[in-house]
């Protein structure tokens, strides 16, 4: 885990002209929630509950992320990107002594109590003419006194001199464990002596003035645009393809500001909101009243029903959870067995042993909940499968968006070819650029058609991309623009996108295309097409 939280330069390896476009991950789970420790408002990529325990404390009865994280894994999620956000927590301090005068002051970078650190200063290797030099190091324990060290940072030749290059508040600004707290003595720490003859080693221990926060508020999970906080973090975040939004505590939902700034970013980052039946809901016809009054629908959001009881370790008893992080799971696990355009009769899978349903949802209401947009859990897979369906409702900007395996589809094929084009940004534009973008991304529907990704239709009609004078006009300055779609599941419709690299960045919009009459029905592949008859209307978002 230590790869994940380093700091510094990282170097990301991004596809060329010359290289096919891959398929991005289609199944990674994204989570904002309150963890017992970890860094604050920063995405960590994570594959399993060992990991959340490692990097933020396992479970904690507050904390509905972990209860949500662990239910994740169990039902078969592969990849998770985690923010912990915190309402007015505290990090814990270590005094380390001075000979005269102020000690120096350190403090952890993560808020709470159980951010359980210890250091140490030593003077090995500094001679005694270098009296501003002194070694540091810093461990964090899993435990106050145990030896079982999780994570440790050496720090060799720090100096308390100001106009040293290796003063101390330059050597721990790289720092995860600690930073500087307060002003610089002016004399180096006191060495750390044994104490106790039968000790391993002395360390000064973190004062117990660490605090946890109080329960998450809307605003907490929200955020700040400008600070990259709650789910800002996500902003420029690796794709991510599920956003699960625990309750703020057992007891409190999420509230409608949360659904709406996170329907949004799911719009921007071409992912899929997980949102939870009220808890009220415990029948299928209960569910079924609720949903004429639910008032929230998107192409970018999908339910499932009903809640599930898992056991919980820390109470010793069956507690029931939102079903959001086992859904997301269980679609994570489906998709492992099959590719994602032939999961449409398997995305009602059972839920695995260990988790249930809350209550049982007759087959007659299993179609009638879906046809309203909620999908049902089961404990044992359905005699007759029931399309999942997303939240998007008669509002759909497109018939084949109420359904999740299409419309999870569509994200995938546009991710893929955003990510996989960006090489367009170091190229100069023109003619040459326009061509091999237009190959590239040819090739790659191409392939997707062989898998068998798109509705069956005649050759060279199934996908288009056009990247010429036709998209480029010469009165555009810098950027460039390509438009690719391939065939929608009603003949004579298609999935179009118009994609802009530019000096701003990556803009992808949704546009529609005329049904052709006057091209005779031909495909935009065709040569003979005129991308005149095309009419390009930026849909509402």
């Amino acid at each position: 885990m230590r790869a994940r939280l380093t700091p510094g330069i990282h170097v990301a390896i991004e596809v060329s002209a010359g290289q096919a476009i891959a398929r991005v991950a289609t199944a990674t789970a994204a989570f904002v929630g309150r963890a017992l420790r970890g860094p604050v408002n920063r995405p960590v990529l994570i594959t399993s509950f060992a990991d959340f325990q490692s990097v933020f404390g396992g479970l904690w009865q507050p904390s509905t992320l972990s209860y949500a994280i662990e239910q994740y894994f169990e039902n078969g999620g592969r990849e998770a990107r985690v923010v912990r956000v915190v309402n007015g927590g505290r990090p814990s301090t270590l005094t380390m002594p001075v000979p005269h005068g102020t000690p120096l002051t350190l403090e952890a970078c993560c808020p709470g109590t159980r951010e359980f650190l210890r250091a140490a200063v030593d003077y090995d290797n500094i001679s005694a003419a270098d009296a501003d030099l002194f070694n540091i190091v810093v461990h964090r324990v899993r435990a106050p006194g145990s030896e079982h060290v999780e994570d440790q940072e050496i720090y060799e030749r720090v100096s308390v001199a100001p106009d040293s290059p290796r003063h101390v508040s330059l050597m721990l600004a790289e720092s995860e464990l600690v930073r500087l707290r307060g002003p610089v003595p002016l004399e180096r720490p006191a060495l750390t002596h044994r104490g106790d003859g039968r000790a391993f080693a002395s360390y000064v221990s973190s004062n117990p003035d660490g605090d946890d926060g109080g329960p998450l508020t809307d605003y907490d999970v929200i955020g700040s645009a400008t600070a990259r906080t709650g789910l800002f973090a996500f902003a420029e975040a690796d794709t991510f393809n599920f956003l699960c939004l625990p309750p703020l505590a057992r007891e409190t939902p999420t509230g409608a500001s949360v659904l709406l700034v996170a329907k949004r970013l799911c719009r921007e980052r071409r992912a899929m909101l997980m949102v939870d039946p009220p808890a009220e809901w415990t029948t299928p016809a209960e569910a079924l009243a609720g949903m004429r009054n639910f008032h929230f629908a998107s192409d970018n959001a999908l339910m499932y029903f009903p809640w599930i009881q898992g056991y919980d370790r820390l109470r010793g008893r069956f507690e029931s959870f939102p079903p959001g992080a086992a859904a997301a799971g269980m679609l994570s696990r489906l998709e492992a067995a099959r590719p994602l355009w032939n999961a449409a009769d398997a995305e009602d899978g059972p839920l695995r042993p260990g988790l249930r349903p809350a209550c049982a949802v007759p087959e007659e209401w299993r179609a009638r909940l879906a046809n309203a947009g909620v999908n049902t859990l089961q404990a044992v897979r359905a005699r007759k499968a029931v399309r999942a369906r997303t939240l998007a409702g008669a509002r759909a900007s497109m018939p084949d968006w109420r359904y999740l395996a299409l419309r999870r589809l569509a994200l995938g094929v546009v991710e893929s070819v955003a990510c996989g084009t960006r090489w367009v940004l170091f190229e100069a534009p023109g003619p040459e650029l326009w061509w091999r973008l237009q190959k590239q991304v040819g090739e790659f529907l191409a392939s997707l058609e062989q898998a068998g990704a798109f509705p069956a239709v005649p050759p060279r009609q199934a996908w288009f991309a056009i990247c010429d004078e036709r998209v480029n006009p010469q009165r555009q300055l810098g950027g460039v623009n390509l438009l690719f779609g391939y065939a929608a599941t009603r003949e004579g419709e298609w999935q179009c996108w118009l994609l802009t690299h530019g000096p701003q960045g990556t803009r992808v919009q949704q546009v529609s295309l005329s049904r052709l009459h006057s091209a005779g029905g031909r495909p935009p592949m065709d040569p003979d097409f005129d991308v005149a008859t095309m009419l390009y209307e930026h849909l509402p978002r």
